[in-house]
């Protein structure tokens, strides 16, 4: 189990190391370095995700190691809950940035149209507390949209097995 502490409270989640193992050994290797201590949710869209990673509280993106494999074709699907990486229209862009799924959305998974969002995990307890994030107000900062207007930290990530 992973323990994302945030500003909010904690949010514990599992790894899914069978079929996402690239996603979770890039994900415990930034947990294992301290990567995202002092990084914020940076990108909250209510009744859609919470997206965090990679933005300190200036918007400043850290530095990454080199991006990955999509392993979006690894059957897992991203319903409420589950963790997937975030990259951008490159396919194997993603690199430390991850979202929370607040709805079932299909439209984000494996298919014709478009590859699709690598699930890696999901929330096993304090979704409560990703709820709460969804819930604070947002605005534009930094050429950025969906910005929580009182930054929503992330303290540490600590892996508890």
């Amino acid at each position: 189990m992973i323990t994302i502490s945030t500003s909010h409270g904690d949010i514990v989640v599992e790894l899914f190391e069978e079929t996402a193992p690239i996603s979770c050994e890039n994900f415990r290797q930034y947990v294992a370095d301290g990567y995202f201590a002092d990084t914020i949710f940076h990108r909250v869209i209510p009744n859609f995700m919470v997206q965090c990673g990679g933005m300190t509280s200036d918007m400043t993106e850290k530095q990454t190691r080199d991006s990955i494999k999509n392993e979006a074709d690894n059957g897992e699907k991203n319903l409420r809950g589950t963790l997937a990486m975030a990259r951008t229209g490159v396919v194997d862009s993603a690199t430390s940035q991850f979202f929370i799924n607040l709805n079932d959305n299909a439209f984000l998974d494996h298919s014709g149209r478009d590859f699709g969002y690598a699930v890696f995990g999901k929330v096993v307890d304090g979704m409560d507390v990703v709820d709460a994030i969804a819930a604070v107000p947002t605005g534009n900062q930094g050429g950025h949209q969906d910005v929580p207007l009182e930054p929503v930290s992330i303290v540490s990530v600590q892996a508890d097995d």
